[in-house]
């Protein structure tokens, strides 16, 4: 099973001590990163007083040959569109960077691991809530 972490289980494996999450993702046959988390993820790191060795903590896992850094593509893009259209026409909204998230999920076809659970509003979406 292919896996996009969520930044919520990003930052739980750097921080590490949560077995399940660790255990996860050495599971996965495959990682995907979503410029949408690493976006959020510098962020965070800008805001604490560790940017360099977070940064290079990430860089390093980036650089893993069995983690894909997925960017953000026009066809992202549509579905991202739909994605906020359908939630809102159905009185579900998520946050928009949740929303670009769950889209990248979709368009790989990769299983979301995140603790957030407005995810379960998004139709067709392969979620898994540790």
């Amino acid at each position: 099973m292919r896996l996009l972490l969520d930044t919520n289980i990003y930052s739980a494996m750097a921080a590490g001590g949560d077995s399940a999450v660790e255990n996860l993702i050495r599971s996965a046959e495959g990682v995907v990163m979503s410029a949408i988390v690493v976006g959020e993820l510098l962020h965070g790191f800008r805001a604490g007083n560790r940017f360099r060795q977070n940064l290079g903590r990430l860089d390093s896992f980036l650089d893993e040959p069995q983690v894909q850094f997925l960017a953000v593509t026009r066809a992202t893009c549509d579905r991202f569109g739909v994605l906020m259209a359908g939630l809102r026409d159905r009185g579900k909204p998520i946050p928009s960077n949740d929303a670009w998230i769950a889209a990248h999920a979709l368009e790989s076809g990769a299983t979301l691991v995140s603790r957030d659970r407005h995810f379960a509003f998004v139709a067709g979406l392969d979620l898994l809530v540790p």
